[in-house]
């Protein structure tokens, strides 16, 4: 039995990751954040006292490295480091930075790929990213690149880390949002592009109900659902 695979890309901010763990609840999929990975990864990384942009400090402990995902009750995947549950450490506003530059490592690429490529062979998902259409699905049966302004995805980040009790800086967010998108748009391994046979849907102006029924239209046309 072949498994329906839907691919997500799209710049930090653009409502990927709510959208998707939506799409994947409509449709009865699971869904895969696998931004989520990438961030387990550079936390174990700043937690070993490792510089995250140099594969000389980073490459060592990825052979240690015990990644779990799961999935708690309401259907939220939990990510693991070892024993414990790191689902909200990964949130905290250090780790984007770094898990952007863990993402510029070929051999961090590598490590995941595979195990990404994986749950597509076992599940029908919606899994989203900065690759998924272009390096980790590239046979998805459905590809949809998000993007919106970097002032509305600094103001949905801001929201979200004053909504965990976080404080953040409305600039701050602006300017780290517009650097990773240059650092996302120019590494040399699997840069963020949108694939060529991937739908567009810009969300500035649409809020979250707008925007999940524009996906799910695409993905009914596309998929026949």
């Amino acid at each position: 039995m072949s498994h329906k695979s839907i691919a997500i890309d799209g710049p930090a901010g653009a409502g990927k990751s709510t959208l998707a763990r939506q799409l994947a609840k409509e449709l009865g999929f699971l869904y895969v954040d696998t931004g989520a990975i990438y961030r387990t990864v550079a936390l174990a990384v700043l937690r070993a006292g490792a510089d995250p942009a140099d594969p000389a400090q980073v490459v060592p402990l990825l052979e240690g490295m015990n990644i779990q995902m799961g999935y708690g009750g309401d259907g939220v995947q939990r990510m693991g480091l070892g024993p414990e549950d790191v689902t909200e450490a990964i949130r905290e506003h250090r780790i984007s930075g770094a898990a952007s530059k863990v993402s510029a490592i070929p051999a961090v690429r590598a490590f995941l790929l595979d195990y990404q490529r994986g749950l597509s062979r076992a599940h029908d998902i919606v899994m989203d990213g900065r690759d998924i259409g272009t390096v980790v699905l590239p046979n998805a049966d459905v590809k949809i690149f998000l993007t919106a302004a970097p002032e509305a995805r600094a103001r949905r980040r801001l929201l979200e880390l004053e909504q965990r009790g976080q404080e953040a800086d409305f600039g701050a967010i602006l300017h780290d949002i517009k650097e990773r998108d240059f650092q996302d748009e120019h590494r040399p391994v699997a840069p963020l592009k949108r694939a060529e046979d991937a739908a567009l849907l810009d969300t500035t102006n649409l809020n979250l109900e707008q925007s999940c029924d524009r996906l799910l239209s695409l993905i009914k046309e596309k998929i026949g659902l």
